[in-house]
């Protein structure tokens, strides 16, 4: 399906139904995968799969792939995520950001796990790398404490600077506040795009009290 929604695009007087089956019935061979819209100044409907461009927001969720992201990870035996609760509640207030979107971006950073370390030197809670840590002030990444202030602090600072936009602070927490300006929106990263998607479907997980 690479690129075969990229340039779709429709005029504004094509009913949403009928778009929907027209866009489904395109994908019908093929493997389906999330779609993104925007309505340009002139009132033309722009579709595609894979969004370069931070207006275009999600249109049709791949139900499929977000039900597997919900189950992809799994906690410890050793994990206990009601250690923690009110330490991101505490920080959620402190900066104003979600509770369900902290608990989502530590269930799909670390799976709660203090001590995890990724392979690109990512460490704790919300896996901060070194030169992010040291930029917040973070004394000790493996303390949770530590750790979850300042990785509050930074997705309090990447959604001020995308006004608000969760998908493009998310993409910029995992790749890069310079990959995304590069490419005016989600990098066309296979791992970022997985990550974003992941942890929204975490936070709506959150949010509902499925988790």
């Amino acid at each position: 399906m690479k690129n075969l929604l990229t340039s779709f695009c429709c005029c504004k007087a094509i009913g949403i139904m009928s778009l929907a089956a027209l866009i489904c019935f395109s994908l019908s061979s093929h493997s389906w995968a999330d779609i993104y819209r925007y309505e340009d100044d002139e009132g033309i409907i722009h579709f595609t799969d894979a969004p370069t461009d931070k207006r275009f927001k999600i249109f049709m969720r791949d139900l499929k792939k977000d039900r597997e992201l919900r189950t992809k990870l799994k906690y410890a035996s050793t994990v206990n995520p009601a250690e923690y609760e009110q330490l991101i509640k505490s920080c959620s207030e402190k900066y104003g950001v979600s509770v369900s979107l902290v608990k989502a971006v530590i269930h799909a950073e670390s799976g709660y796990n203090p001590n995890a370390v990724s392979s690109k030197g990512a460490s704790g809670l919300m896996q901060l790398m070194p030169g992010t840590a040291k930029s917040l002030k973070v004394a000790d990444r493996f303390n949770p404490r530590d750790n979850v202030e300042g990785g509050v602090k930074y997705l309090r600072f990447l959604l001020d600077t995308f006004r608000g936009d969760v998908s493009l602070a998310l993409a910029a927490y995992n790749a890069g506040l310079s990959k995304v300006a590069k490419y005016g929106g989600i990098p066309p990263f296979n791992e970022t795009r997985t990550y974003v998607n992941r942890v929204l479907s975490y936070m709506q997980s959150y949010q509902s009290g499925g988790i």
